[in-house]
C-alpha cells in the first residue's frame, strides 16, 4: 500500500476502534445470552420434551405473532427450510422463474432451485440495498407478456411466478411499489425477512406484507435458536398447510403412519424453541442496543473522507442487523486492503456476498441489468454489529 492508502485504511481502523471496546478480537455478530435461556433449556431437558413437539414451540410461535403482528407463525428448523416451504406455498412449480435480487445470501436462490424452478436475477437500489421495484417494473415491461392471466418471460417462454424481496442486513425494501408491481404482473410476493426481525416498513413489521415470508434465527441473527427459522402468513389455511408440510405431511392418528402430501422434516425442535422464547423476551432491548450502535457509527464516520455509514431509508425503522460502510467509488479499489487490514487488527469485517449470477451454478440464469448490484459489490463492507456493542 502506498502512503495515501495506508493513511485511509488507518483512519478507518482508528474510527472503528473509537466506537468498539478494547478486545483482542471482535466478531462480526455474536449472540447474547443474558436472559432465561439456561432456565428454559434446562426445563426441556428435565421434562424430556426436546424434539419437534412441545410447549415451547407453541409458545415461540405465539410470541412471534405478538411481536410481528402476523396472525400466524410456523416455526421451522432453519430459515432456508422456511423459505423453501414459502415458495411451495406460493405455487412455485418446476420450470417457473422466480425473481430474486442478485445481491443476496445464496439461500434465496437455492430455495428456488429446490423447487426445480429457475432464479431470475434482478437489480437492487443503493437507497435500501434491496430489490429495486422501479427498475424491475421497467424491465418487466420489456420482457413479459400475459398468457391466460399468467405473467410469462417472452424471451424464455417460462412463467414468472413470484418475486422474493430480501431485506438486506435488516433494511426494509420499498414494499408499496413492489406490491403494486406484483398486482400488475400477477406475481406472488414472498418476503425473505431472514435478516429483518425487528425492522418496520412504514410502521408495519417486515414479513407481513407478502403472501408468506421467512425468518431466520441462525447463531448470527438478531435473536437465535441455534439453528431455526419461521414462516409468517396472514392466512389461517396457509398456516395450517405450512405446519402440515413441515411435519412430513403426516395425518393425525394415534399410531398409524399415513401421509397425504410430499412433506418435509422441517419442524423446529422444542429445545431450540425454548432458547428462542428466552431470546424473544430480550428482543426489544437487543434492537435498542443495535440502533444505538448504529448511531455511534454514524457520528464517528460522518467526517471521514472516502467512506460513509449506511443509514435506514426514511420510510423504515431498521434493526441494523449488520452495519454497513460504503466506500466512495474512487476508493472501491481499496476494499480488499481495508478488509485485510481490519481483520488483521482483530476487527472482523466482510464484503457483500458474491453476486448470485457470478456463481458457477447460477451463471446461465436469466438476469436483467445488474449494474447497481455490481457497483455495490465492490464497495460494501460489513462491520461488527453485535447487540452488546451498543450498550
Amino acid at each position: 500500500m502506498n502512503g495515501a492508502v495506508k493513511e485511509f485504511v488507518h483512519s478507518i481502523i482508528n474510527t472503528l476502534e473509537s466506537v468498539l471496546p478494547s478486545k483482542e478480537y471482535i466478531p462480526l455478530h455474536e449472540p447474547e445470552f443474558s436472559g432465561r435461556e439456561w432456565e428454559y433449556v434446562k426445563d426441556c431437558l428435565d421434562s424430556g420434551w426436546v424434539s419437534s413437539v412441545g410447549a415451547y414451540v407453541d409458545r415461540f410461535e405465539q410470541m412471534l405473532c405478538d411481536y410481528t403482528g402476523s396472525p400466524y407463525a410456523v416455526a421451522a428448523v432453519n430459515g432456508t427450510a422456511a423459505l423453501h416451504i414459502c415458495l411451495l406455498l406460493a405455487g412455485v412449480k418446476a420450470g417457473d422463474e422466480v425473481l430474486v435480487p442478485a445481491a443476496t445470501f445464496i439461500a434465496t436462490a437455492n430455495t428456488v432451485t429446490y423447487c426445480n424452478a429457475i432464479p431470475h436475477f434482478v437489480d437492487v437500489e443503493e437507497r435500501t440495498l434491496g430489490l429495486d421495484p422501479h427498475k424491475l417494473n421497467d424491465y418487466l415491461k420489456e420482457i413479459s407478456e400475459f398468457r391466460r392471466g399468467i405473467c410469462y418471460n417472452r424471451l424464455t417462454g417460462r412463467p414468472i411466478r413470484a418475486v422474493v424481496p430480501m431485506h438486506t442486513f435488516g433494511h426494509p425494501v420499498d414494499l408499496d411499489p413492489l406490491q403494486e408491481l406484483c398486482e400488475r404482473y400477477h406475481l406472488v410476493m414472498v418476503e425473505d425477512a431472514a435478516e429483518s426481525l425487528g425492522s418496520l416498513y412504514k410502521g408495519q413489521h417486515t414479513g407481513t406484507r407478502g403472501l408468506v415470508s421467512s425468518l431466520s434465527f441462525n447463531g448470527n441473527k438478531t435473536i437465535t435458536t441455534g439453528g431455526g427459522g419461521a414462516i409468517l402468513t396472514n392466512s389461517k389455511s396457509i398456516a395450517k398447510v405450512a405446519k402440515h408440510m413441515t411435519t412430513q405431511a403426516k395425518t393425525p392418528h394415534r399410531w398409524e403412519f399415513n401421509h397425504d402430501l410430499i412433506g418435509y422434516n422441517y419442524r423446529m425442535p422444542n429445545i431450540n424453541a425454548a432458547l428462542g422464547c428466552a431470546q424473544l423476551e430480550q428482543l426489544p432491548g437487543f434492537i435498542e442496543k443495535k440502533r444505538n450502535l448504529a448511531r455511534c457509527y454514524q457520528v464517528a464516520f460522518q467526517d471521514i473522507p472516502g467512506i460513509r455509514f449506511f443509514t435506514e431509508p426514511d420510510f423504515a425503522r431498521s434493526n441494523y442487523w449488520l452495519n454497513v460502510l460504503i466506500l466512495d467509488e474512487e476508493f472501491a479499489r481499496e476494499r480488499d486492503n481495508l478488509l485485510e487490514s481490519t481483520n488483521n487488527a482483530g476487527i472482523m469485517t466482510r464484503p457483500l456476498w458474491t453476486l448470485m449470477h457470478k456463481l458457477s451454478m447460477y451463471h446461465d440464469c436469466p438476469r436483467m441489468d445488474l449494474s447497481v448490484a455490481e457497483d455495490l459489490e465492490s464497495r460494501v463492507i460489513n462491520i461488527p454489529s453485535s447487540a452488546y456493542l451498543g450498550k
